[in-house]
């Protein structure tokens, strides 16, 4: 007997002993589950170098009273990998090894849905990774990974790098199994012409049986081998009474085998071995096309959290410290390094440079950051050393959010999949029920065994789920892939098929048609004041009009210095006002200054302005005209827009003159102004209440309760923390080009989408009924069974080439 050594402990067993683990690139040997659970926490937590040092001494395997699953419960394990929601459940990101068709997807679902104290589980069958919240008071993370292990699945922590291995890892063994499979399917076809030449020309039986005897030889490996993955899908689902896509595989295959066997011994009937191989090699290579196909659409998604930094310099002092990115704390202050990528958010202290921004919002044009920006994580330095102050930790930084957003879209299934999955949840059984009708059909109507054999083969065969279960997943990976390409980040698959379905538009004004950065174009000082009394008022206001006065006092006035003020209070949508000593500070518009009995003085060449108003102790002392210019491409995009269809409205809490020179200046003819927050909402809900489907977009505090009240709320990236927080839609360019685009790529989604399903019923509606006519051989069954699935992949792919001119 041959032996080896445990790749952990290093004692020599018989090989046939030890345990084979094929997680890795590479296959290890373990003599223990005891072994194998420590190797793999060594290897989880970056310890493997111990092997190195370790040489060839041997250890005494570990004694343990609990399966390996029990590292899951380690507290180094939790805290790199477990996370707490907002409602205090646990939260783990895992891969599940084994998923290769929606059936599984289901299955796993299902089981794991039963186990007392899981919250949710949603799985993404295009790259196998599952969202799994549970109550960790009731349920240990242990026990989850046991309950998938039941069921003949295994799950490992997500992780870009490692998911990559083991991606590969499985494409590695999906060649191999491919290779014997074909190797066989062309020997086999050469047996087979001559089979059928001699049947023509006349054979003599002896002969005939050393070909059939050469093709079960060929069959055999294809089937066991090759055809390994749908017997184990096959027998966990019965295992948990579910009949799946790899039981219809499965069975029809070996009972074509099982007779193939019966006549070869007994030579009563043909022997159909190569039918047996070339469905099994046509199926795989079928599955084998959509695994590769599947991995490039989610290599975009997965490239947002990738190539992240581990480790950034902070300085403290003179001192350099290097530090983990997850105990950086607000405050603190990093350095970054042309060509470094930032790790966490902040604001830049000291130098300038150029930062690409491609990675978040598409655009491939640097920006140049100085003193007192903005500076977002994911971004890459391109020249000098940049200092900047953290303003959010690691996890609550840009990318974190985005990488986070795109998980839960890629798990969130849009509504027209769960259809799709129910009936697929159905079709297996109903299958074998036509099967075996058939069966005995044609065993009656022929009195041929065989006969009803073979039609009732080529029925389970052809019947394809795959295609049924593959229509809305992958076409919707495809979408949400390009879509962040160009910067647009929907929060669940579902708001592909939401937006699709909308058809009214409503925009905020500021800051979403405009830059929102008004510069003053007028002002008028009706009295003597100190200007450093209204430059400490506007700076403690971020409003983009408030700091455009900060911005021109800059500018215009020297020696201003920040006042103390005392009482700071902002009135929504009104203005701010303070106290400094004995004065009484107010600054704002019209209406705060009407409400406070003060009479406004509105100079003649004011009027296409937006107005701000500074008084001292109830004397109106100054008047500010203020315009805010357009973003780029707003006049073009609007234009594309209602191109599409759309009715276009804005909405805006500016006076009317400057809301209608905006709204003549990018062509909209349905427009509000004045508008309060909670006015604003009122008129969105009565548009719903028309029967109108809502698309909202904004980007301030002032737009959040209309965002709420909208079908699908969409969010400026630079846009206030709270309008992102409560949008399905997010756009990290700014750029009105993207609202098209959105539009664009959801409705050629779901266009996609029901193209694939129309695709896959009218493909089962006709060739079910021609198989159980007897007009489909097991063979060719077989092949329009793969050929049924590439299709609908390669109809998702068309979604990449939306904005391509033929």
């Amino acid at each position: 007997m041959s032996k080896k050594c445990c790749d952990h402990c290093h004692l020599e067993y018989d090989a046939s002993l030890l345990l084979q683990d094929t997680s890795f690139e590479t296959p290890h040997f373990f003599c223990c589950k005891g072994c194998q659970g420590v190797f793999h926490l060594l290897k989880d937590e970056g310890l493997d170098t111990f092997y190195k040092k370790m040489g060839d001494a041997t250890l005494d395997p570990p004694k343990v009273t609990m399966d390996d699953t029990s590292r899951f419960d380690l507290d180094g394990f939790i805290s790199k990998y477990v996370k707490s929601n907002k409602e205090g459940f646990s939260e783990i990101a895992l891969v599940i090894e084994g998923i290769h068709c929606s059936a599984c997807v289901w299955l796993n679902e299902k089981v794991l849905s039963k186990q007392a104290g899981i919250v949710e589980v949603t799985i993404n069958y295009t790259n196998n990774k599952a969202k799994i919240v549970w109550d960790g008071d009731i349920l240990k993370l242990s026990e989850i990974i046991e309950t998938i292990r039941s069921i003949g699945y295994n799950a490992y922590p997500y992780d870009p790098k490692s998911g990559e291995e083991r991606a590969t890892a499985q494409r590695r063994e999906y060649y191999s199994k491919l290779l014997v499979g074909i190797f066989a399917t062309m020997n086999v076809m050469w047996i087979a012409i001559a089979q059928y030449a001699g049947y023509f020309t006349g054979m003599e039986s002896n002969i005939k049986s050393i070909l059939n005897f050469a093709e079960f030889i060929l069959a055999t490996p294809t089937l066991f081998y090759t055809g390994s993955v749908y017997f184990k899908g096959a027998y966990y689902g019965i295992k948990h009474r579910y009949v799946t896509m790899d039981f219809l595989v499965a069975t029809g295959a070996t009972l074509t085998y099982t007779f193939s066997i019966y006549a070869m011994f007994s030579r009563s009937a043909e022997v159909y071995f190569d039918s047996v191989t070339m469905i099994i090699t046509f199926v795989f290579a079928g599955k084998y096309l959509e695994v590769l196909t599947k991995k490039k659409a989610v290599d975009t998604l997965d490239a947002f959290g990738s190539s992240m930094p581990t480790e950034v310099t902070i300085i403290k002092g003179d001192e350099k410290i290097l530090s983990s990115v997850d105990s950086v704390e607000i405050g603190e202050i990093i350095e970054v390094r042309a060509g470094d990528k930032v790790a966490i958010d902040g604001v830049i202290l000291e130098g300038e440079g150029s930062f690409d921004l491609s990675r978040l919002n598409g655009e491939s044009i640097p920006i140049l950051s100085q003193k007192g920006d903005k500076i977002l994580s994911g971004s890459i330095c391109l020249d000098s050393v940049i200092r900047y102050r953290a303003t959010n930790t690691f996890s609550s930084s840009m990318l974190s959010k985005l990488v986070t957003l795109l998980e839960d879209a890629m798990n969130k299934k849009p509504k027209i999949e769960k259809l799709a999955n129910q009936i697929s949840g159905y079709f297996s059984r109903t299958i074998l029920l036509l099967a075996f009708s058939t069966l005995l059909f044609w065993y009656y109507q022929s009195g041929s065994f065989e006969t009803g054999l073979i039609i009732a083969i080529s029925v389970i065969v052809i019947a394809c789920p795959c295609a049924l279960s593959l229509a809305t997943p992958v076409a919707t990976l495809v979408g949400l892939g390009l879509a962040a390409k160009r910067g647009i980040l929907f929060k669940e698959a579902g708001f592909l098929e939401s937006m699709a379905k909308c058809n009214t538009l409503v925009l905020d004004k500021t800051g979403t048609i405009t830059k929102g950065k008004p510069e003053v174009v007028a002002h008028a000082y009706l009295h003597s004041f100190d200007k450093s009394l209204l430059y400490a008022l506007v700076n403690s206001s971020n409003h983009p009009i408030s700091q455009g006065i900060t911005s021109f006092l800059k500018e215009s006035e020297n020696a201003l210095h920040v006042k103390q003020l005392e009482q700071i209070k902002t009135i929504e949508a009104k203005g701010v006002k303070a106290v400094f000593e004995v004065h009484q500070l107010l600054g704002g518009n019209a209406k705060m200054m009407l409400e406070a009995g003060i009479d406004v003085v509105m100079p003649e060449n004011f009027d296409a302005f937006s107005h701000y108003f500074f008084a001292v102790d109830g004397i109106l002392v100054a008047t500010f005209g203020l315009k805010d210019s357009l973003k780029e491409g707003a006049q073009e995009s609007i234009a594309a827009l209602k191109e599409l269809g759309l009715e276009i409205i804005m909405l805006s809490g500016d006076h009317v003159s400057v809301t209608r020179d905006i709204a003549n200046e990018v062509g909209i003819e349905v427009f509000e102004a004045a508008l309060l927050p909670h006015e604003k909402a009122d008129y969105i809900e009565m548009l719903r209440q028309k029967g109108k489907k809502v698309v909202m977009a904004g980007d301030g505090i002032n737009d959040t309760l209309a965002l709420s009240q909208s079908e699908i709320a969409i969010s400026m990236g630079s846009g206030a923390d709270v309008a992102v927080d409560v949008s399905d839609v997010v756009l990290t360019n700014d750029s009105v080009k993207s609202l098209y685009e959105a539009f664009v790529i959801s409705r050629k989604s779901l266009r996609v989408v029901k193209e694939n399903l129309l695709f896959s019923l009218l493909y089962n509606v006709v060739t079910i009924p021609l198989a159980m006519s007897g007009y489909v051989i097991p063979l060719f069954a077989a092949l329009s069974m793969s050929l049924s699935s590439l299709v609908v992949v390669g109809n998702s792919m068309r979604i990449k080439n939306v904005f391509k001119r033929p």
